[in-house]
């Protein structure tokens, strides 16, 4: 008996030791590897990060590509065909995106594509809802991941109603353009969701989302609580609507309808 207990407690300090080399190791990765990231001396920072997308600028799937093309050559986004595609950018017409039916829209609008992504909302329910902290609210209003964390369980997904989360159920890596890869951010493994994320990483070293970057003015970003910001000034001049707001979540995307 004596000699079972003392193997037990000889197995456990093992497994122990295991676990915080594992943690300790995740820690390294993690720091380095775009989840957390360490700001540098010309990062940009807001009390609460916010996008506007201007919808008569950008509003064919055309324009909308170019936006995904973007995000997705940035963050490493697998090129996956069929129903299991990954996305963090996508297009969706009006009624999918806002869940709204209007017999008697304006024909403009009704064939008009809109930019669909993660929302960062104030009110996240994919934050409450993971097990393992994996996704996380930051304190400028991002909801960021944690790739090291996440076990697969998709709780997140089936928490988010904008289908704003992808989860890899194929080997993302084998789908991936190596002679493109960007290797300032990492890629991802088998059995871990992802989405948009805000181009984190881009903040961090005083760069707007790439996003932004190609959009030609049709995608603002910037602080939400600023009322000199670009995009406070483009929610006082436009008429504009966030997805689903009934359901509270408070959204922090916007469009100019």
């Amino acid at each position: 008996m004596n000699h079972t207990r003392r193997n037990f407690l000889k197995f456990m300090g093992v497994a122990a030791a295991g676990l915080c080399a594992a943690s300790a190791g995740s820690a390294l990765a993690v720091s380095g590897a775009g989840s957390k990231i360490k700001d540098s001396a010309t990062a940009v920072n807001a009390k609460r990060w916010g996008m506007v997308i201007d919808t008569k600028k950008c509003g064919t799937k055309e324009a909308i590509e170019v936006l995904s093309k973007a995000c997705h050559s940035v963050h490493n986004v697998p090129n996956i065909p069929g129903k299991q595609n990954v996305k963090w950018i996508w297009a969706e017409g009006f009624e999918q995106a806002f869940d709204q039916v209007n017999n008697f829209m304006d024909e403009s609008l009704e064939k008009r594509q809109f930019a669909t992504l993660c929302n960062h909302c104030t009110n996240a329910p994919c934050v409450r809802v993971c097990p393992t902290q994996a996704t996380y609210k930051r304190p400028d209003g991002i909801v960021a991941m944690d790739y090291h964390r996440c076990i697969g369980c998709r709780y997140c997904m089936a928490g988010c109603p904008f289908g704003a989360r992808s989860f890899n159920f194929m080997e993302p890596r084998k789908h991936l353009d190596l002679t493109a890869l960007n290797k300032e951010f990492p890629t991802r493994m088998r059995g871990v969701v992802e989405k948009c994320n805000f181009c984190v990483e881009r903040l961090a070293h005083g760069k707007q989302p790439a996003c932004v970057e190609v959009s030609n003015g049709a995608v603002v970003f910037g602080d939400l609580t600023d009322p000199a910001s670009e995009v406070r000034k483009l929610l006082r001049e436009h008429y504009t609507i966030r997805r689903k707001p009934a359901l509270g979540t408070e959204p922090s995307v916007y469009y100019i309808i």
